[in-house]
């Protein structure tokens, strides 16, 4: 087992017996960590572990079985609905508790409660913004809803059922390591865990790092380092699509040239990010281009790549639906997959719904706030952060009135995300504070038989915003922009903006008639990977510029170019390797290389970059000289202008440097304002390359120019702890490419459903159904997902209760 090679060596390395009794190698006394009664040893669990149970609850209505499959999937066959959801909380709480209940602290700002007070910057960060605010209007907005609220509370019943149960030997091995115990699960819980989900799908921004680079550059300059629209751009919905009349007219303030677009205020303050590839691939092809004449649906998700994973198997049977796919631990109902009438799955909408408004309060009590020419009553949120072994930290949050909403002062005097803010204040205005109830889209999409169901269940999810995609067996395919998006003139929220006039507020929210979506198009596909949703030119809202182009071109071109398509050639471009960024700028890198200034080292490695066919495949040398290159490449020409701007700016994106090279040879950054000379194309590829070629010997004289070892992906255990860790995954990809798997971020569920008469489905997620390390199933599907193989997946029958495929039976009876 994984687990005892860890601890006994921790023990021995100790050398000391009292030792044994204290915290000082773990938060947990080592002599309770290795007590054979109560310590980890009771979490090793044997390989023939049998999971069989009898059970019984007063709080089910009927009879629930679950078989469990030899990849330990749950089967749920439940008499009654809620007794479903009921067992999926029990089940998430069996094999995922410390996970589940870890995410929420995160999301609650509660770290410190666990970490003491090295956690206390991220509390007072995420409370800052508003997440528990944020659940607490969701919740409320749940509670409205009968459905949903009994769905949430059979979920939370059967948590605590198993909470309930556990003892000091079972407790989960983490709790043990670290020195605490699991609390009651409660709705709010769900709700956090939601928001944290929004957190990272909606919660990216580069506002102040655009500020700063707008304050910094000059209009033109700016405008050549950060275009609106990247003229490789294959949208979402295609070039030419004819959308709704425009019913919303964002006006632009008419002072926006000189108190918004010119003005040259710093502000220099930011805190942690959710990754900005937080995206994903999917796509739904007609049966008109399939061997089967059925559609087909694929997802894959691109997220944190974690063990325990984010992700939890599993079939839901009742008597209303029938669903399989994954969800979250932490939530009820089947987030991505299908059931017997269709498929579902979602891709990041990536729009940005969290912009910062500069507030002027009347002094430093900030009890009044200047609006509109007036003071306003402020409110504040007074929280008391508990940390562990010390006194708790109170930290007062103004809340001000932006408009009808009612943002947090998530920056001011008292904490500025450990950089400064030129002692100003920001409020946020979060799209994730409105109200809304985003279950009731999985509620609905689980039992959707069509495309009306579909688009009745979609119009339910708010935020996080998603590209849903959609597929039924009646030859339907569809995709949705979907979300409740800000009505936006040209720019606004791009920088932080003045939160004392009314005239940068929202102005409304983009009308449901035009959120842009397809339906059976003519080209018999729908895709979407996190693009541009829409063309600037025929689409009358603000969208925002920060969007990867790469892998929606690649993708349509794949699509366009197939037919006869099987799901094994769907399960082929889901770990497509290709990187057609770089085959875009390689034509001009060679043609620019000054060969004749290379020595034979620098020739062997150049040698190999040309020779490189652009896939980031496992073996190959040349992606990593095309990588060191880049970033040196991106230096060369830029770093002289960056040279005295402020820390916290924005880069211009990879599309960008190669499109205006594309556009102009002579582009404006590739002299170095520096020196005398005027550098040209090829001394800026040559210069690059020269500097480059140090840091390609390293990595060759280390055994890492092949890209798998270069990049060194791996799936981390949550707390970080690398003997529960997955480490140097032989797993090619990157984040231009279809198979977008970075170091520790990629596709974290891929799913391929055929919806012929008898479903065809594959799927598989880097992790396991066991949140234990010490169980054969914690991370028994991560070597399958690194080869790019597939599971097929069961959707199980209560007939097949007999296959050979069942491991347990697990029985909940009232």
């Amino acid at each position: 087992m994984r687990i005892v090679p860890f601890i006994v060596s921790a023990a021995v390395t100790s050398g000391l017996v009292v030792v044994l009794n204290t915290s000082l190698l773990t938060p947990a006394p080592l002599g309770k960590l290795l007590s054979p009664q109560h310590g980890v040893w009771q979490n090793a669990e044997a390989a023939s572990q049998d999971f069989s149970a009898n059970l019984t609850f007063p709080q089910l209505n009927g009879k629930v079985e679950v078989y469990l499959d030899d990849r330990l999937v749950p089967h749920i066959f439940a008499e009654q609905e809620n007794d479903a959801y009921f067992v999926q909380g029990y089940l998430h709480a069996k094999f995922r508790l410390w996970q589940m209940e870890l995410q929420t602290f995160a999301a609650g700002g509660r770290a410190s409660e666990i970490l003491g007070e090295k956690g206390l910057e991220h509390d007072r960060e995420f409370r800052r913004l508003g997440m528990v605010y944020a659940a607490e209007i969701a919740l409320k907005e749940v509670e409205k809803d009968p459905v949903i609220k009994a769905e949430c509370d059979a979920y939370t019943a059967g948590v605590n059922a198993y909470i309930e149960k556990l003892t000091e030997s079972s407790l989960p091995l983490e709790y043990k390591l670290i020195g605490y115990k699991p609390e009651k699960w409660t709705n709010l819980k769900t709700s956090l865990f939601l928001k944290y989900m929004s957190y990272d799908l909606a919660a990216h921004d580069d506002d102040f790092e655009l500020t700063n680079a707008k304050s910094y550059f000059n209009a033109e300059d700016f405008a050549k380092l950060f275009p609106f629209i990247q003229d490789s751009l294959d949208p979402i919905i295609p070039k030419g699509t004819v959308f709704e009349k425009q019913k919303i007219f964002p006006a632009a303030p008419a002072n926006v040239d000189s108190g918004y677009f010119n003005n040259h205020d710093l502000a220099v303050t930011q805190s942690s990010k959710p990754d900005r590839d937080n995206g994903s691939n999917n796509w739904a092809v007609s049966g008109s281009k399939t061997k089967s004449g059925a559609p087909i649906l694929c997802n894959d998700p691109h997220l944190g790549l974690n063990l325990p994973s984010l992700w939890y198997e599993v079939q839901i049977s009742t008597p209303a639906f029938n669903a399989y796919g994954v969800s979250f631990p932490g939530a009820p109902g089947v987030v991505i997959g299908y059931n017997d009438s269709c498929a579902f799955g979602f891709t990041n909408g990536g729009r940005d719904v969290r912009d910062y408004f500069e507030i002027k309060f009347k002094n430093d009590t900030r009890k009044e706030y200047l609006f509109n020419g007036e003071y306003h009553a402020t409110k504040f949120r007074i929280d008391t952060i508990k940390i562990k072994n010390k006194p708790g930290f109170i930290d007062s949050v103004a809340y001000v009135q932006l408009g009808n909403d009612w943002c947090p002062v998530m920056y001011d005097k008292s904490f500025s995300g450990g950089k400064n803010t030129n002692n100003k204040y920001y409020a946020v205005r979060w799209k994730a504070h409105d109200a809304s109830n985003e279950l009731r889209i999985f509620n609905m999409l689980n039992r959707a038989k069509n495309y009306a169901d579909y688009s009745a269940a979609v119009t339910n999810l708010h935020t996080p915003g998603q590209n849903v995609v959609f597929a039924a067996k009646n030859g339907d395919i569809a995709l949705r922009t979907q979300g409740e998006w800000p009505a936006k003139w040209k720019g606004q929220g791009d920088f932080v903006m003045p939160g004392y006039d009314t005239a940068y507020l929202w102005q409304g929210m983009i009308p449901q008639d035009e959120v842009p979506y397809q339906y059976n198009p003519e080209r018999a596909f729908v895709s979407s990977a996190n693009q541009k949703p829409v063309d600037d030119n025929t689409y009358p809202y603000y969208l925002g510029r920060d969007y990867p182009p790469y892998r929606g071109i690649i993708i349509n071109k794949r699509l366009n170019a197939m037919s006869n398509i099987t799901p094994q050639d769907m399960m082929t471009l889901q770990t497509d390797n290709f990187d057609i960024g770089a085959a875009t700028a390689m034509p001009f890198i060679i043609a620019n290389m000054k060969e004749g200034e290379l020595n034979a080292t620098e020739k062997k490695y150049f040698d190999i970059l040309k020779t490189w066919n652009c896939s980031n495949d496992v073996g190959s040398k040349g992606v990593s000289v095309f990588d060191v290159f880049w970033n040196k490449f991106d230096s060369v020409v830029y770093n002289d202008e960056y040279a005295k701007a402020p820390k916290v700016v924005m880069r211009p994106f990879f599309s960008t440097l190669v499109e205006q090279i594309l556009k102009d040879s002579a582009y404006k950054f590739l002299d170095n304002n520096t020196t005398p000379q005027v550098e040209t194309l090829a001394d800026n590829v040559t210069a690059a390359f020269k500097n480059a070629v140090p840091q390609l010997e390293k990595l060759e004289a280390a055994g890492k120019l092949d890209w798998e070892k270069n990049k060194a992906t791996r799936v981390n255990h949550l707390a970080k702890l690398a003997p529960f860790s997955r480490l140097n995954l032989p797993i090619g990809g990157g984040y231009r490419s279809i198979n977008a798997t970075k170091v520790d971020h990629g596709p974290s569920w891929r799913m391929v459903i055929s919806l012929t008469a008898q479903t065809e489905a594959y799927g598989v997620y880097p992790g396991g159904q066991s949140g234990n390390p010490g169980s054969k199933y914690y991370d028994s599907f991560v070597d399958q997902w690194a080869a790019g193989k597939y599971y097929l997946l069961w959707m199980m029958t209560k007939e097949q209760a007999g296959d050979k495929r069942v491991i347990a039976k697990m029985s909940f009876n009232k």
